[in-house]
């Protein structure tokens, strides 16, 4: 019996190294290499490693305007989206954590549909549309189409930080005789604050690194810093280029996800879904 066992136990730790090695092919090698051309002067085939580091590449691309460009457009663009799914989908979370009203929960369900699909022909779709509406290579058309794809995110997270919420502490201001508004601005939101907080912070990141609808919806006139990065790296220009933008995007993706991860777990997801 115990033979057996040690050998099951073998067998899942070999399968466990499998999946490692694997995952560390296909994602973290990339992610190598891309990041080792950003502070590579020469790396000529066949060399393994680079022949020079350096960061002559750094400042050449930190010394371009159209990078400084696409790095505001981007910032104005993100806030802008942020900002409007904060107004629109806040009092829609709050409503469909707390009320009832016909079709609630089909409505809910309904929030996934932009995702349940193949999203680069939903956005074929929806710029057939707004080229009729003269809303193509525009700031907002940009705008409208990232917005789109933060509803999901900025429902369902909120959903679940307003479940949460400790209702005998909202009864108890109540019968203590406050009125409904400054239950919700001192018990409800302080409570549900920190996930909300997530939540924006997450839009925030997808909408600021999002590059399907920037490209198809905004190009040529609106290029924000994903774009120009693909557009360094398909144009050949220099691939140094599109490598130091590359990290210039990553380091901040990767704290403020390590920061949203430390306030949303899984389980916030999980008690969305059954809302």
């Amino acid at each position: 019996m115990s033979l057996g066992t040690t050998a099951g136990a073998a067998r899942i730790d070999w399968a466990g190294i499998l999946f490692a090695a694997l995952l560390t092919l296909f994602i973290a090698l990339p992610l190598i290499v891309v990041g080792t051309w950003a502070f590579t002067e020469v790396w000529r085939y066949p060399s393994v490693i680079p022949q020079q580091f350096g960061l002559r590449f750094w400042s050449q691309t930190l010394s371009r305007s159209d990078v400084w460009e696409s790095l505001f457009l981007s910032l104005r663009l993100t806030a802008t989206v942020t900002l409007l799914s904060a107004v629109i989908c806040l009092p829609a979370a709050y409503a469909f954590a707390r009320m009832t009203f016909p079709g609630r929960n089909i409505l809910f369900l309904s929030f996934l549909a932009s995702h349940a699909f193949p999203k680069f022909g939903l956005l074929v779709a929806i710029a057939g549309i707004f080229l009729q509406l003269g809303l193509i290579s525009t700031f907002w058309g940009v705008v409208l189409i990232q917005l789109v794809g933060t509803l999901m995110l900025m429902i369902w997270i909120p959903v679940a930080a307003f479940q949460n919420v400790d209702r005998r502490m909202e009864e108890a201001a109540r019968d203590a005789g406050a009125a409904p508004l400054r239950v919700f601005w001192s018990i409800t939101l302080p409570q549900a604050a920190p996930t909300i907080a997530a939540a924006l912070l997450l839009t925030f990141v997808g909408t600021f690194y999002e590059t399907e609808g920037a490209w198809l919806i905004g190009a040529p006139e609106v290029r924000t810093m994903p774009v120009l990065m693909i557009t360094f790296i398909n144009n050949q220009i220099v691939v140094q280029y599109g490598a130091v933008l590359s990290v210039m995007l990553w380091v901040p993706s990767f704290m403020a996800l390590t920061f949203a991860r430390r306030i949303v777990g899984t389980g916030a997801f999980a008690r969305g879904f059954g809302a």
